[in-house]
Formats: structure tokens, sequence, C-alpha cells
């Protein structure tokens, strides 16, 4: 498996099989520029990794958002263009927390294929406890699965963390991301919407409380992002830089 540090590896049906969609798609995203070209090997085969994995998550989580292609793009141009497959997949996970649930039923070998490696009965309850999967009701397909936290917590299958750290570190982000929404929430009520209704009726200003609506939530993620990424960077040295 290809990951940041690797070089690419996967052909693009193999692409578009690990990350769930279309090779259409991913050619269709690589024309409007959403997804960097892949590396020319031997015989002109385009060989992809696991950035472009992590970007294509990125995307399809920003259309379950209601973005368009032309928002995504906006999105995506904003973002350092150095950003790791790390840095993406935070990217999606914060994205992620502000999404309906996402997830789709998947076969044990449609798991693995997505995966990219075979699981273990152990990967599995691993994957269960981050809250990556959970075994759906009998007569349905064996698993409910968010394709996007699949390869985040396949990756963190290799690392030896405990489970009680994993699940601790998901509640923080949880308990965080809640918190920061639900005070946004309240700031924009208090300080947007409710004046707004006090005036008198302005078709113009209707219009432009309407556009600031609609383009609220990406703005707020990208700066939400922007923040913890900065922030955790700073912790992270600071924690682990020695005196």
């Amino acid at each position: 498996m290809a990951t940041g540090t690797e070089e690419p590896t996967l052909t693009v049906d193999e692409l578009a099989a690990r990350a769930g969609v279309t090779v259409r798609t991913v050619r269709f995203y690589s024309t409007r520029g959403l997804l960097p070209p892949p590396v020319i090997g031997p015989r002109r085969v385009g060989h992809y990794g696991h950035d472009h994995l992590s970007r294509l998550a990125l995307i399809e989580e920003l259309q379950h958002q209601g973005m368009t292609l032309a928002a995504i793009e906006r999105y995506l141009e904003q973002l350092p263009p150095d950003l790791s497959a790390q840095d993406l997949a935070i990217h999606r996970a914060l994205v992620a927390s502000w999404a309906p649930d996402s997830a789709e039923d998947a076969t044990r070998a449609e798991l693995e294929r997505r995966a990219g490696r075979a699981l273990t009965g152990q990967d599995l309850d691993r994957l269960a406890a981050m809250g990556v999967l959970e075994r759906a009701d009998p007569g349905e397909a064996p698993y409910r699965v968010d394709p996007g936290l699949l390869r985040l917590g396949v990756e963190l299958l290799d690392v030896p963390i405990a489970h009680e750290t994993i699940l601790a570190a998901r509640t923080v982000l949880l308990e965080h991301t809640r918190s920061a929404a639900q005070q946004l929430t309240r700031l924009f009520r208090d300080e947007v919407w409710s004046p707004y209704r006090e005036r008198e009726p302005d078709p113009e200003h209707l219009r432009a409380m309407k556009s600031l609506s609609a383009h609220m939530q990406p703005m707020v993620l990208q700066a939400l992002v922007t923040a913890f990424q900065r922030s955790l960077k700073e912790e992270l040295r600071a924690a682990f830089t020695a005196e």
C-alpha cells in the first residue's frame, strides 16, 4: 500500500476501486484539476498514491456536504500545496464531523478491497472500536462502514496505539468539534440572524443572508481545519522537541 512517502503504485482502476468511485469520476476530477496528475511509469501507465486516495475522500466528503464542484475547487485551491495524505485525512475527518451519517453496507470482501489488504478478526474488532465500522443487523450486509474513515482506520491498524488511547482521542475530538459547532452556531444566530429578523424586510438583504448561509459552512470548515492543524503542529512540536 502506498503512503505519502512511498512511490505511487496504484493504477487508475485500483485507485477507483479503493476510493469507491468509477474510473470515469477519477478522470473527470483530474481534468477539473481537483486531483494532481499521476506519476507516469513504464509503458506510459499512470500511477497514483495515498495522497490521491486522501484527496478523493476529501472531495467526496465535501460533495456530501452539498458543495458544488466550483466551491470544492475554491476550497482545494486554498489548501497548502504540500499537504500530506495525513493532513488531508485530518481535513476530511473534521469535515465529516459536520456531515450526516455516510456509512455504507459492505461485505467482508468489499471491505478488504476498499482497505487494500486482508483484515483479520482482530483488525475488524479494532476498526469497530474506533467507530470506523459496525456489524449490520442480520439479513443485511455484514458491515456498515464509513469509506473515508476506513482509510484512516486501516493506517492506524499498524500503529502501536492501545484501543483506549484511540478511543480517548476520538472522544476529545468529538467533544471539542461539537463545542465549536455549538458556539459558532450561537454566534451566528445572535450576531447575524437575530439582528436581521428585527429589521424591516429588504429583498437585497434577504439575498445577502441566503448567500451567507450557503457559504458559511465551507468558510467555517476551512477556518476550523486550518486553526486545528496549526495548533496541533505547535503542540506536538512543543511536546516532543528536546529542551
